[in-house]
């Protein structure tokens, strides 16, 4: 008598259970269900929801952004207003070279950022964004500043500073 040809074992489905993460204490294999083990928690007492978790990971990310915030707000307080004009308009070798007057009516140092445009051309022209140097409190700074889209007649000038 022959024996039936042998079939090779199915393996059994896999289920839920047999999904585990690491336990949050030593990292031994747990269920999805569960934060501890057996071995961390053997009185068996109930592991923090997830919404707990949740909760508790988004009320620290909520916190650090307005931590941010203040801290950021602290750093730029005080710098500014600034208070700005054209003092000359002159060429040199073709190009425009405007002397600029600064000043810092804040009481912190800092730096800003200025447009000069020509107030002829009202939006038709591309204005030129400058960065002055830092500006101690109530004082003024003068330099000059290269102009090169603004052509080489001297023109009046137009300049807004803001405070970062």
């Amino acid at each position: 008598m022959t024996t039936p040809p042998s079939s090779p074992v199915a393996a059994a489905p896999r289920t839920p259970a047999d999904h585990t993460h690491p336990c949050a204490r030593c990292g031994a294999p747990v269920a999805l269900d569960v934060g501890l083990c057996e071995r961390c928690n053997p009185l068996g007492l109930r592991d923090s929801a997830s919404s707990q978790v949740h909760g508790t990971v988004i009320l620290a990310l909520i916190l650090a952004f307005v931590g941010l915030a203040v801290a950021a707000r602290l750093a730029v307080s005080g710098i500014g207003p600034f208070v700005a004009e054209v003092a000359d308009v002159r060429i040199d070798a073709g190009v425009l070279i405007a002397s600029l007057h600064i000043t810092n009516e804040g009481t912190s140092a800092g730096t800003s950022t200025c447009r000069v445009s020509d107030p002829v051309a009202r939006g038709a022209g591309t204005p030129a964004f400058i960065t002055t140097p830092r500006i101690e409190p109530k004082e003024t700074v003068t330099f000059d500043t290269r102009l090169v889209d603004f052509g080489s007649e001297p023109r009046p000038l137009e300049i807004v500073c803001s405070a970062p």
